[in-house]
């Protein structure tokens, strides 16, 4: 019987895998750049996407695909209302995006008028990290009042990552946060993963995440 279940499992897994292969084949193939962001509810995605728009879209035509459990638009009118396209994509409480809703919804962008595609995965730190989607980065935004230990508790997510992203630095001095324990945590998940620690809210560091993109995006356009 559990082995029954475990081909099951395996199946939609590698389903899901074939189908994130020809999406990352795609988007290839139309020169666009794609990055996966996930974090856990309130790190600051949709802030990073906002302020991230602000310093590229005069470089870079993007276009956005938000995740949410719920039928709400209250983040993709965010972006739209900057004159970004966006897809939302309403799982039906599901806690992940996957490779058929990221296909979908690429359906609705015009992907031979864009350079980036940024996709806002559901918020949690267990689900997005188990099913591929066919971005080209892996981006997980880790934020200061979220605690230390979220590298010790979640590893799935860690270990896949291309980027990290320590958001809210501006709070470090009040709040107890130890930041050697945090990066060693991630360090031994991720040995050298991309750092970047920065605030949205002030802007911080943030031309350091701002510089990354700009040379992703360029290299893959050649």
């Amino acid at each position: 019987m559990s082995s029954g279940k475990v081909k099951v499992v395996e199946k939609i897994f590698e389903a899901n895998d074939t189908l994130a292969a020809q999406i990352e084949g795609r988007l290839k193939d139309s020169g666009v750049f794609a990055i996966n962001i996930m974090a856990s509810p309130g790190a600051g995605k949709t802030s990073l996407i906002l302020k991230t728009i602000e310093k590229l879209h005069r470089n870079f035509k993007i276009g956005v695909i938000e995740g949410d459990t719920a039928a709400v638009t209250i983040d993709s009118d965010k972006v739209t209302a900057l004159g970004i396209p966006a897809v939302q994509i309403n799982t039906g409480g599901q806690c992940h995006l996957d490779a058929v809703m990221i296909g979908q919804a690429l359906n609705h962008l015009a992907l031979s008028e864009l350079d980036l595609i940024i996709v806002e995965n559901v918020g949690n730190l267990i689900c997005p990290a188990s099913f591929k989607i066919g971005t080209h980065a892996n981006v997980v935004i880790s934020s200061i009042p979220e605690g230390d230990d979220k590298p010790h508790k979640y590893t799935g997510i860690y270990r896949g990552i291309d980027v990290l992203l320590i958001n809210k630095i501006d709070l470090l001095p009040y709040l107890d946060f130890r930041m050697d324990y945090f990066r060693q945590g991630v360090e031994i998940l991720n040995p050298g993963v991309t750092t970047f620690e920065l605030s949205c809210k002030t802007g911080e560091g943030f031309d350091g995440w701002i510089q990354w993109i700009s040379k992703q995006v360029d290299a893959f356009k050649k």
